[in-house]
């Protein structure tokens, strides 16, 4: 039997694990699975608290059913009857800039007539298909692409807002092809984004046109194509009707006794030559002093905590992870009464521009975006703070970051009510960076995987940020 032995249960590991596990009778023999989490809990970042009858997400707090790999899973798992698609008042996001909430457009023709931007902000904006093409040779940031594509005013007011909702990165360090690389790819394919844009929305007729066949040939069938818009990305947020923990928690159950919680993997050891006589290849040593031997091990868990574990394995390629830098931030939950605060918000949240007054990156309206999160007549916030512009704010204590929160939540939205209750999560290590010269150094860690056989990585320090993402890699 071959021995697999999986370090980090966030949902990289716990996926990855069903995964081997489904597959298991393909291998003679078999394979024993062993995950180890150093928590007590599984899911990484993915927490739920369910505090005075409101459901609070420590992290994010849903996933797009845009690609088919989580929603396959949530049928492996057996919870569809639990998923919960958010409110249609998600659609209407905000953006904060003088002084004011303003709604997102959801269409390029109502982008135009927003205040959000200038008249020359918006003209530019326009101009966008007369845009320069792309340097050769050169990694873009983020900023620089947007910047040359729509100007920038754009690139600084909504691109670093939405880069700032989704990182917490900066914008003028981050990769764009990296970290958006379908945006990348829409310039590459189609020479410009309004290009893009006109391409997609003949796929999306052309792709109606073929669910209308189908479903009068008696198919069964859904949308084939979700696009996006300025408003936001494309497809539908999703949870679960208990919380987004419903999932990871539902895959530690299949696991069962293979995940093993409160073990903290300290290194990753090559076995000597035991592989080449069909033994095992490396030990996995724990805080504990446990040692398991293991043919393949998968490490699960972010950069900051891979690159050390690896060291003593291969030195350059823990160098090379230790690169992938991480974000760290705060996510404060406010609960307040609807009657107090002029009534419960209708939308998704808004995001903040750098510079524009406000220490917050954001805050969602939880409440609204998945009803049933507070009790009938009250709210549930949650505020975001800190990221690459601002990394000591997670380091701030609980009071300070409540009022720091409801001071930007006054200036943002008018609320002066006292919170019925309030909970600060603190995520140090935070979101990966995947900034400039990122794919390079995934191809270095690649190289050196090459040359290790049955050491592998997964993850969001990695290959993608989302849930998805995790998932599918």
């Amino acid at each position: 039997m071959r021995r697999v032995v999986i370090v980090g249960g966030g949902i990289s590991g716990l996926t990855t694990a069903l995964h081997l596990q489904d597959r298991a009778a393909e291998v003679d023999g078999g394979v024993d699975v062993i995950v180890l989490e150093a928590s007590s809990l599984p899911g990484g970042n993915i927490q739920t608290d369910r505090v005075e009858g409101f459901t609070m997400e420590r992290g994010p707090n849903g996933y797009l059913d845009n690609v088919p790999t989580t929603p396959a899973l949530v049928r492996r798992l057996g919870i569809e009857d639990q998923v919960q698609r958010s409110d249609e008042a998600a659609a209407n996001r905000y953006l904060f800039r003088d002084g004011r909430l303003h709604l997102l457009p959801s269409g390029p023709l109502g982008f135009i007539k927003s205040p959000v931007l200038s008249v020359p902000g918006r003209l530019r904006v326009i101009g966008e298909p007369f845009a320069r093409p792309k340097p050769r040779g050169v990694d873009e940031t983020i900023f620089d692409f947007a910047a040359r594509r729509i100007g920038t005013e754009a690139a600084s007011v909504l691109i670093e807002a939405m880069v700032s909702g989704v990182f917490a990165g900066n914008v003028k360090e981050l990769s764009l092809a990296a970290s958006f690389p379908k945006m990348a790819a829409m310039e590459e394919e189609h020479g410009g984004l309004v290009k893009a844009m006109l391409a997609r929305m003949r796929e999306k007729r052309a792709a109606q046109k073929e669910v209308t066949t189908r479903r009068a040939r008696g198919e069964d069938v859904g949308e084939l194509v979700q696009p996006g818009g300025p408003a936001g990305p494309g497809g539908t947020l999703t949870s679960f009707t208990e919380g987004l923990d419903t999932l990871p928690k539902a895959a530690a159950g299949e696991l069962g006794a293979v995940l093993r919680y409160g073990q903290q993997a300290v290194s990753v050891e090559t076995a000597g030559s035991a592989g080449s006589g069909g033994g095992e290849r490396w030990i996995v040593r724990t805080a504990s002093g446990d040692t398991l031997p293991a043919d393949a091990v998968i490490v699960a868990v972010p950069s900051p905590q891979a690159a050390p574990i690896l060291a003593s394995s291969d030195e350059g390629l823990s160098k090379t992870i230790s690169e992938i830098k991480t974000a760290g931030l705060a996510v404060v939950a406010v609960a307040l009464d609807a009657s107090e605060m002029g009534g419960e918000p209708r939308g998704f949240g808004f995001l903040v521009p750098r510079g524009t007054g406000p220490r917050i990156l954001g805050c969602l309206w939880d409440s609204s975006v998945f009803p049933g999160r507070a009790p009938e007549g009250s709210v549930l916030l949650r505020a975001m703070i800190g990221g690459a512009h601002d990394p000591g704010a997670v380091d701030l204590p609980d009071e300070d970051l409540v009022h720091l929160v409801r001071k930007d939540l006054s200036l943002t939205m008018a609320l002066e009510a006292d919170p019925l209750v309030t909970r600060v999560y603190r995520w140090p290590i935070g979101i990966g960076q995947y900034t400039v010269g990122h794919l390079q150094r995934i191809e270095k860690i690649h190289s050196r995987l090459a040359s290790l056989p049955g050491l592998w990585l997964a993850g969001s320090s990695f290959y993608g940020i989302s849930m998805n993402a995790c998932i599918e890699k």
